[in-house]
């Protein structure tokens, strides 16, 4: 029988109270070797739910989100590669403040953490170079959206919503992405320490350089 786990999940975000396509979320969750016809994605205003099955793993993870506030589904955008999914999800309120955590309810939980390769800081967001999205497919005409409410993607095909890499067509910048638990930032909830720790990561290779 195989062993259902919750996934691993990295965040990251930017804010803007003039541009809704600058107010996100990076979601990421990492599942290695799901196919796409394994995948069942559900995404509401408050909440996410995954489930995706690895058939070589002989593992099922689940996953349920409630988040801090509201996203407005059918904007998110995509990219399913051989190792995880990627998602941006468009915060409903614009807004110049970040949020202060992902989750709604306030607590640590053991497999959130801060995606530091896409987190800046909320007063240097302007000054950030712009994601490379050109693998990320959107969800207009996507079956089972249910009219961007939300909906499930089980055995719709990912890699066309992927651009020319697809599902397993982005192993090279899987090794990039690689998550070693070794360099792994905080867990959720400590926002005001992570950011900390980003800053302090900046300035050493600000020095370094």
């Amino acid at each position: 029988m195989a062993a259902t786990v919750t996934p691993e999940v990295l965040w990251a975000q930017r804010s803007s109270s003039a541009e809704a396509n600058k107010n996100f979320i990076y979601l990421t969750i990492n599942i290695p070797d799901v196919p796409p016809s394994n995948l069942k994605l559900h995404i509401q205003p408050t909440s996410l739910t995954f489930t995706g099955h690895s058939d070589s793993l002989k593992r099922t993870y689940h996953l349920e989100l409630e988040f801090y506030g509201e996203i407005d589904p059918s904007a998110t955008k995509i990219n399913h590669t051989s190792r995880d999914v990627e998602m941006k999800l468009f915060k409903k309120e614009l807004a110049d403040a970040y949020w202060p955590r992902l989750l709604k309810e306030s607590k640590k939980v053991h497999f959130l953490k801060t995606d530091f390769d896409k987190w800046v800081d909320e007063d240097e967001q302007n000054e950030a170079p712009e994601e490379d999205l050109s693998n990320f497919g959107g969800m207009d005409g996507m079956p089972g959206m249910g009219g961007g409410a939300g909906g499930d993607f089980g055995g719709i095909d990912f890699s066309k919503l992927s651009g020319a890499g697809g599902l397993g067509g982005g192993d090279e910048s899987d090794e990039e992405h690689s998550s070693d638990d070794e360099d792994m930032p905080a867990l959720e909830g400590d926002e005001a320490e992570e950011a900390e720790e980003a800053g302090e990561k900046k300035d050493e290779s600000k020095a370094a350089a």
